[in-house]
């Protein structure tokens, strides 16, 4: 970047950020900012620091939630010795042989729950830890006793995106046209989500044919799953998602529990989808390595199940973050109007899309629309145009579908594959203004 370039974006930092929403989107002014010498060097000095503090400011949004997560759950939820959310006293044991169990319930665990996931080939039994034990013991005192069996805490996974009630005045630039998606009457789309729950009854899910699972039969709506399902299958007289015409097949793994989002409900959930042969799951959810995770992720990959996956907000230099750095998960990153990819997003090998995941709106939990921001809204665009091209799983479709969307991605990056954008950006045209949409 020219340094007199990055002197004009200092100083559109420097304004954007003491105003209430400059965290949403900071555009460069349109023509360049003379400054003597000295001035330059010193105002470039302050857009690294700048740059630096906003990316620390995105990218601490999901480290803020899980503190706040275990500050207001202690009795349910605490940290994993990384620092990941995790149900409080459980371990979770894949497909377990007899004497392990008696063993564990000889040393004083008890069974909470078990799970035959038929669809997956998988058993999963939930052990609650003896009161002598803290978590973190118990799983090590498990594994030592069974070194040859699958143990793991039972994680607990977040949403990769912001939403806000209103868009950014500097968000509001020209709207993209948005041309509706030919889909052919004659071919059903269908499209699993895990996530949280969605409002139906939003505007933009008229006539919307939604299956759903989890919570025990009860709706339970929530802001980031109707956001992310309306990108996918919302349509309304503003507003024009993915497939409109689709079949989602949504499962509410929060149920507004403080122990939603835990690996046990993400597995009954990926079975649920399974058994109904939805050939796409998008999952905008983001959190640590999990055994039991891994292995249905590896199940239905083989499966010829397609797994799309946001990458996640913790910055470029983040470790990376599960379900979307799987082998042949589809980890897809976001970017604004501007096609930049968003400082906060990650870096690595698992990009293989990117998509728009700001400058945008998604449906709201009031019958409104909100601006949103984060790899979250970028997944379900990539989710939505590769279910276009798969009728059930299969391996050789999921080939043909990944290919034909490589070939209609703008490189925005090297040539070829990189680590920021993958193979480029697809679907920009379903870009929503927030302007028009949350000004409505």
């Amino acid at each position: 970047m020219r340094i007199e370039t990055r002197c004009a974006l200092a100083l559109a930092l420097m304004i954007g950020l003491n105003t209430p929403q400059a965290d949403a989107q900071i555009r460069l002014p349109a023509l360049p900012i003379a400054l003597p010498t000295q001035a330059l060097q010193n105002t470039t000095q302050l857009l690294d620091q700048t740059e630096s503090r906003t990316l620390q400011r995105l990218s601490d949004l999901r480290s803020l939630a899980i503190a706040q997560l275990v500050r207001a759950n202690p009795a349910q939820v605490e940290l994993d010795p990384n620092g990941q959310p995790i149900v409080r006293s459980e371990i979770l044991v894949l497909d377990p042989n007899e004497a392990a169990m008696d063993r564990a319930l000889a040393a004083g665990y008890s069974i909470a729950r078990q799970e035959h996931l038929e669809a997956l080939g998988l058993r999963v039994v939930v052990l609650a830890a003896p009161k002598r034990l803290t978590t973190k013991k118990a799983l090590r005192e498990l594994r030592e006793a069974d070194p040859e069996g699958t143990y793991d805490y039972n994680h607990i996974y977040l949403g990769s995106g912001a939403i806000r009630s209103e868009a950014d005045p500097a968000t509001q630039s020209q709207s993209q046209a948005q041309s509706a998606q030919r889909v052919d009457p004659s071919k059903t789309v269908r499209v699993g989500l895990v996530d949280s729950g969605v409002d139906d009854t939003h505007p933009a899910f008229a006539g919307a044919q939604i299956h759903r699972w989890g919570c025990a039969g009860k709706r339970v709506p929530a802001a980031h799953g109707t956001a992310v399902a309306s990108i996918l299958i919302g349509q309304s007289e503003v507003f024009h998602g993915v497939q409109p015409a689709a079949d989602l097949y949504s499962a509410d793994i929060y149920c507004g529990m403080a122990t939603g989002g835990a690996v046990d409900a993400l597995l009954g959930a990926f079975a649920w989808l399974a058994q109904e042969r939805v050939p796409v799951i998008n999952v905008s959810l983001v959190g640590p390595t999990n055994a039991m995770l891994q292995a249905a992720i590896a199940r239905l990959i083989a499966g010829g199940f397609v797994i799309v996956a946001a990458v996640g907000n913790d910055g470029p230099a983040a470790a990376p973050l599960y379900p979307a750095s799987y082998p042949s998960v589809i980890g897809v990153t976001a970017v604004d109007a501007h096609r930049k990819v968003l400082i906060e997003a990650a870096r690595g090998p698992q990009v293989m899309f990117a998509a728009i995941g700001a400058d945008t709106a998604a449906a709201g939990v009031n019958h409104d629309y909100a601006a949103v921001r984060g790899t979250s809204f970028a997944a379900p665009i990539v989710a939505g145009l590769i279910a276009e091209d798969m009728s059930a799983p299969d391996a050789a479709q999921v080939a043909i579908a990944v290919q034909r969307l490589e070939q209609r991605a703008i490189d925005l990056g090297p040539v070829g594959r990189d680590v920021t954008y993958g193979f480029g950006l697809v679907g920009e045209e379903f870009r929503a203004d927030p302007g028009p949409l949350t000004h409505h």
